[in-house]
């Protein structure tokens, strides 16, 4: 994996539910096939939460499945998850995601940085848009 990135996506999103929630909902398959590609058409789930560990996110475009995999690399509930995240199909190349979530008054702030790999620095603000708008899918799910 290359790790060397000349651009971070950042999103920050504030919920106004537990952190354990907003963490378990990244985690479980059945909670992520509700909020993951709100535009797309989400086909398949498969999830081993575990350090090490594997997932598999498969959504549908233009009557192609995409495949979204990634490993798990730092699970710290309720409070940070770290994994890999690719197209294998389409690219070799490989990004990093870092959620970390902090407990507020009102319930928890998320911070997402997607570390695009430098090939896809270009695709910064179209990347913090579509996790926004997962973002904001996971929040109305869980409200």
């Amino acid at each position: 994996m290359n790790t060397q990135s000349n651009t971070n996506a950042v999103v920050v999103y504030n919920f106004n539910i537990t952190s354990d929630k907003v963490f378990d909902a990244c985690i479980d398959p059945d909670k992520v096939m509700k909020w993951m590609f709100p535009k797309g058409d989400i086909v398949r789930v498969e999830i081993d939460a575990r350090v090490g560990g594997s997932f598999s996110f498969v959504d549908l475009r233009e009557g192609k499945e995409i495949d979204h995999r990634g490993e798990y690399l730092v699970i710290d509930r309720p409070n940070r998850l770290v994994f890999t995240w690719g197209i294998p199909k389409e690219s070799s190349d490989e990004a990093r995601v870092i959620i970390d979530i902090i407990s507020t008054r009102t319930g928890c702030e998320l911070t997402l940085t997607h570390e695009l790999h430098p090939d896809w620095s270009d695709f910064a603000s179209q990347t913090e848009q579509a996790w926004r708008s997962m973002l904001e899918a996971m929040d109305t799910t869980l409200n």
